[in-house]
């Protein structure tokens, strides 16, 4: 079975969950001697894909129409696969092409959801409403749906009542154990200006409304003068939040010391070091589908506070493996009161940290393989071709 994996993300250009989720759903496909997985991504050339630039005629143009011409591009490209795989709307429209053209089953795989990510308007403007487009169009057509947690099967279902439950189906993302695991070094951490003698919360994602940084920046006025605050957080989706982080991280430092801000997208041995060291990690998110980088951390014997927001719940064992901060849209400030308050518990308690870092290390290795989301991505696959010849 030949399978197309369209996708953004692929080694080495990876920088969000979607792209962590391709790069081993597809070493383990690839592992397979009944499968070829062949990946079209977006950008520069690499080993290992077949990667697509934009079309000159469209640099100049809104960001989602260049993203539909490389959509174009792949579509074209895609003949002679059994099966097509796109993981956000960035691919969606090439499978759903694909799928017109060639007669072959398209799944994809929901790492997010348009109608939840309003704020993507102030990126794309009137993009938005083509990326929304795009992906309600291909969500509905799809010959099968796979949300990376219950929480995002619900809200895909809530988003889109003209799809099928029955062609949703539930697939966590996994984690590698031997990649994500605690070190004891310190290089990283003094390289960048981190005291390694001094407890610290850490932050790591991308500057986006999603990930709800700003949040925990409020929050950490709030948190004991002597922890360090952490901020390995860049690529900021606009302008605007850019110099809403600057004014706030510079805002925070005026009434505390020990604040990090590391800009620049970290190699994942210098993350793994700045989750393993920590005495807690904090995913602020507003809206996240699972929230991979909280199973990174737990695997890395960490424990998290984390927002109580779409797939979290799954994966952070509240009181366990971290404590949950309820989220409410209408009361910022108690959200932000919530995380601090859970912050300061744990680095009150150095050994209900440890505990908790202990049993998310077990959870990750027990819970989440990147086998078994492989093995059930696979069942999915065979379901659609069977369904597709018995029908098509």
């Amino acid at each position: 079975m030949r399978i197309g994996v369209i996708t953004r993300e692929f080694p080495p250009e990876v920088y969000g969950g979607a792209g962590v989720h391709v790069e081993h759903l597809v070493a383990e496909l690839r592992r397979r001697a009944d499968l070829q997985a062949d990946v079209h991504c977006f950008g520069a050339d690499r080993a290992g894909a077949i990667a697509y630039g934009t079309d000159a005629h469209l640099a100049q143009a809104n960001p989602a129409l260049a993203v539909l011409g490389v959509d174009l591009q792949i579509a074209a490209r895609l003949a002679g696969c059994d099966i097509v795989h796109s993981h956000t709307w960035y691919a969606n429209l090439a499978g759903h092409l694909a799928a017109m053209l060639y007669g072959i089953p398209h799944v994809i795989t929901a790492h997010s959801l348009e109608p939840r990510r309003p704020w993507k308007a102030e990126q794309l403007g009137g993009g938005y409403r083509l990326s929304a487009w795009v992906e309600r169009t291909a969500y509905e057509s799809a010959d099968a749906l796979i949300a990376v947690s219950a929480g995002m099967r619900a809200d895909l279902l809530g988003s889109y009542p003209l799809v099928d439950p029955a062609r949703v189906h539930v697939v966590h993302n996994g984690i590698d154990p031997a990649v994500y695991r605690p070190v004891q070094t310190t290089e990283v951490l003094r390289s960048h200006g981190v005291d390694p003698n001094r407890p610290y919360v850490v932050f790591v994602g991308r500057i986006t409304r999603q990930k709800g940084l700003i949040h925990l920046l409020h929050a950490a006025a709030d948190v004991d003068a002597g922890v360090q605050v952490v901020l390995c957080a860049g690529a900021p989706d606009t302008a605007d939040i850019a110099a809403e982080i600057e004014t706030a991280v510079a805002e925070l430092r005026r009434r505390r010391d020990g604040v990090v801000w590391i800009r620049e997208m970290l190699d994942r041995p210098d993350v793994v070091e700045l989750l393993s060291r920590a005495t807690v990690f904090c995913c602020p998110s507003i809206y996240e589908p699972l929230g991979i980088v909280n199973l990174e951390a737990m695997a890395c014997s960490t424990a998290v506070v984390a927002s109580d927001v779409g797939g979290i719940p799954e994966v952070v064992d509240d009181g366990v493996t971290g404590l949950l901060a309820r989220y409410d849209a209408r009361d910022p400030r108690g959200f932000e009161q919530r995380l601090a308050g859970a912050i300061g518990q744990l680095i009150g308690d150095p050994g209900r940290a440890t505990r908790m870092g202990a049993a998310g290390r077990t959870r990750a290795e027990r819970e989440f393989s990147w086998t078994a989301a492989a093995e059930r991505t696979v069942a999915i696959y065979r379901a659609v071709a069977r369904a597709r010849c018995r029908f098509g």
